[in-house]
């Protein structure tokens, strides 16, 4: 423990951590999210068609990918206090570096050390709330966390689209940096592990024990969860990341949107997103309140709210670009509360000593599923148009409910099946 920690009561000081990883967040997404409400500038600034423009989100994106696992194994190994720190300090200074760019080249080299130490959070984040929160507060905790995903999407379009006209798009980026250093700095002050008054009850309750035994790096992969948990973020994820890297630009490009009015309207669908997933995620702790086994409570809302998704087909009917945002609103409802609550599911399905790890492969290999869905989209978006896309996009989410009930469980060491034969 630093002896520069704040001292605050642990019940309260659990509320504080979750305030200072959803301001990390919502910073998180707000400087992924620049470079697509900047689509045209950037575009325009390096001499770029969208294929270029796909390059750009790739570079971001495979970093990203192959940092993940890297980054779940580092917080189980080194714990999530210093490998948070570590995080936010590296794509703090990836932002700082992206504003300072003058070529395409070094502006490329910024955006793939972002999405380098991008990773580091959210592997933190589920520890954090695994170690600090039982499983009747565990699903509300983590929404509460990772809302700041869509609220930086929420603040993004306004804000860069006010610092762009009003400076620039390199103040975008130092802004962004800046704000990074301090919530390090909120981060250093702020956060312990969990005291034995916090971990006894997550005890009491079952859901951890002492000494739990864990599986092993190799071991995680002959775990039939781990694989259906994979599945399901390669498959899911990319419809996430088109309302994050596309759809801003498709709502200027093809339905007619300026920049000022993206700023006065692109937030809309992410806060929609927002309180819908919040919304879900409390529904969810509620059936493990009032008695469902925590694991089935998951599966049960996520079935539910997948329903929305393939309503994102409906845009290829439809002209008015507010109509566009939505349809889109209630599509990022269902990828929200996927995306939330997949992570809840980590932690309710494996050891607390993997739940990083689990959740570190997943998250590159929903990256790598969103590498491979930008490509297709850079080169498809002009030729075949965007119908195809969201066709494609409409059955991610039911294929994944059929993986969650096939292939997720709780799973436990052999050993500890053994002892308890």
């Amino acid at each position: 423990m630093s002896t520069f920690t704040l001292p605050i009561p642990a019940q309260k000081r659990r509320w504080l951590i979750i305030v200072v990883i959803f301001l990390a967040i919502v910073f998180n997404y707000y400087d992924r999210q620049i470079v697509s409400i900047l689509k045209p500038m950037l575009k325009d600034e390096f001499d770029l068609g969208d294929d270029g423009y796909a390059l750009v989100i790739n570079v971001f994106t495979v970093f990203y990918a192959l940092m993940y696992p890297v980054s779940g194994w580092l917080v189980d190994r080194y714990g999530e206090r210093k490998v948070m720190l570590v995080g936010i300090l590296g794509w703090s200074v990836a932002c700082l570096g992206g504003g300072l760019s003058r070529t395409f080249g070094s502006f490329l080299f910024f955006r793939g050390m972002l999405g380098a130490a991008e990773p580091t959070n959210f592997p933190a984040q589920l520890k954090v709330i695994t170690v600090w929160f039982s499983g009747k507060l565990r699903a509300t905790a983590n929404s509460l966390c990772v809302a700041g995903s869509s609220i930086g999407a929420i603040i993004a379009p306004p804000l860069v689209a006010w610092l762009a006209m009003q400076y620039n798009f390199h103040t975008v980026f130092i802004v962004a940096g800046v704000v990074g250093l301090i919530i390090a700095l909120m981060w250093f002050l702020v956060y312990v592990e969990p005291p034995r008054e916090i971990r006894e009850e997550a005890i009491a309750a079952g859901e951890i024990k002492e000494n739990e035994p864990a599986f092993t790096w190799s071991q995680l992969w002959s775990t039939k969860s781990l694989w259906g948990i994979l599945l399901i973020r390669f498959v899911s994820d990319p419809v996430w990341y088109f309302c994050l890297f596309w759809l801003p630009g498709y709502l200027q490009e093809e339905s007619g949107l300026t920049l000022a009015q993206i700023g006065m309207f692109g937030w809309i669908p992410f806060l929609v997103a927002d309180l819908g997933a919040i919304a879900t995620s409390a529904w969810s702790d509620k059936m493990v309140r009032n008695g469902k086994e925590p694991l089935l409570s998951r599966k049960i809302m996520l079935s539910a709210i997948a329903v929305l998704a393939p309503l994102c087909c409906l845009t290829t009917y439809v002209t008015n670009p507010y109509l566009t945002i939505a349809i889109f609103a209630l599509v990022a409802v269902a990828c929200l509360s996927w995306l939330f609550t997949i992570s809840v599911v980590i932690a309710e399905a494996f050891p607390v000593q993997n739940v990083a790890s689990v959740l570190g492969i997943a998250g590159g290999f929903g990256a790598l599923g969103a590498v491979l869905f930008n490509y297709f989209v850079g080169q498809m978006m002009g030729s075949l148009g965007a119908g195809t896309i969201f066709i494609a996009m409409a059955f991610m989410h039911p294929i994944a409910v059929l993986i969650l009930w096939t292939m997720v469980r709780k799973e436990k060491p052999k050993a500890v099946s053994i002892e308890e034969n």
